[in-house]
């Protein structure tokens, strides 16, 4: 770019005009503008939020944040359950339900967690595998 303009400089200076046939015909008297600030910038980092759901409309935040897409949701459901059980059923449904429209994960840890991810994220869950028992038989 600084090669282009220091060759235009050297032809102003010489007495040449931009119209010179070694520059393009179509960069004579057009020109379009570039509007940097106007593209909204592509997010890179992950967030990880807390949401306290006291109230089932509580949770739209949450959803919200889900399906934009760089956000993974720490949900403390202690208050609703200590409130209402039905009430914390109709969230957790509706956030299993948004985890599933955005190919994410949803899973409960601890009494009072609920941790929802979007698409890229996973959540780990430990498998218990029971011990294999052997016959006394020896079979």
């Amino acid at each position: 770019m600084r090669a282009f303009f220091n060759q235009l400089k050297n032809k102003i200076v010489r007495g040449m005009t931009i119209q010179d046939e070694s520059f393009p015909e179509q960069y004579g008297e057009d020109y379009l503008e570039i509007d940097t600030e106007a593209g909204s910038k592509p997010r890179s980092k992950i967030l990880i939020r807390p949401f306290v759901i006291k109230e089932f409309e509580d949770i739209k935040p949450a959803l919200d944040a889900l399906r934009d897409g760089y956000t993974i949701a720490l949900v403390n459901i202690r208050p609703i359950k200590d409130k209402d059980i039905v009430e914390l059923k109709r969230a957790v449904n509706k956030l299993k339900k948004t985890c599933d429209a955005v190919n994410g994960d949803i899973a409960g840890f601890g009494e009072d967690w609920i941790v929802a991810t979007p698409s890229f994220a996973q959540v780990h869950r430990n498998v218990l595998k029971e011990p294999v028992k052997e016959n006394v038989d020896g079979l």
